[in-house]
């Protein structure tokens, strides 16, 4: 395979430095990595480190150190004090937290290194309220009901009477269906005419 022209190391353009952070030209970093440094804080990347796309790495209250050969994978975190050793591998996705690397050392993919104060502390059941065996039920507000419509007794004495009762009951019953509306259907239908104004 012939390669017309070759490939430049990195042009560290495309990455977003700010404060004190000192670059080896030999080291490549991709696209959209930021390398920040707050004051009285310094950040030092070494000679053919590797940082991948979408990497942070934010020094404060001290330096941060890349040395030499390291290699980060994407999207890794990296926040406080601290050192990543020379050949050390730390795995994409991994966050890093005031903590060092050892050289050499590989770190897996989506690890959480470091502050321990950080971290979520387990429940005890102990310390959880206990549970009432018969919990109170909630109180659902029933929707209105609407209004009765008083029956009429047919007459008895004649048929015609009663065909008359029974094809007036019949409005009456698709009305009574109409004015049967389901608790927040007026809610639902404005929210769907906002999400579909041209659906019919």
């Amino acid at each position: 395979m012939h390669l017309p022209l070759p490939l430049p190391l990195s042009s560290h353009s495309h990455v977003y430095v700010q404060g004190d952070v000192t670059i080896d030209p030999s080291a490549v970093i991709s696209s959209g990595v930021i390398l920040r440094a707050n004051p009285e804080s310094k950040i030092i990347i070494g000679a053919g480190v590797c940082i991948g796309a979408g990497s942070v790495i934010h020094a404060y209250q001290g330096t941060l150190e890349v040395e030499t050969g390291a290699s980060l994978g994407a999207g890794v975190l990296v926040v406080g004090q601290g050192k990543i050793g020379a050949n050390a591998c730390v795995g994409p996705l991994t966050t890093i937290w005031n903590a060092s690397i050892e050289r050499l050392q590989v770190v897996p993919a989506a690890s959480v290194i470091g502050d321990s104060g950080r971290q979520v502390a387990d429940v005890s059941l102990s310390a959880t309220p206990p549970v009432s065996p018969n919990p109170p039920e909630a109180v659902i507000p029933s929707p209105p009901s609407p209004p009765k419509q008083q029956e009429v007794n047919p007459p008895v004495d004649s048929q015609i009477a009663s065909s008359e009762s029974t094809t007036e009951e019949k409005p009456e019953s698709a009305n009574s269906q109409e004015e049967k509306s389901v608790y927040g259907q007026g809610s639902v239908d404005r929210i769907l005419k906002t999400l579909f104004p041209y659906h019919q």
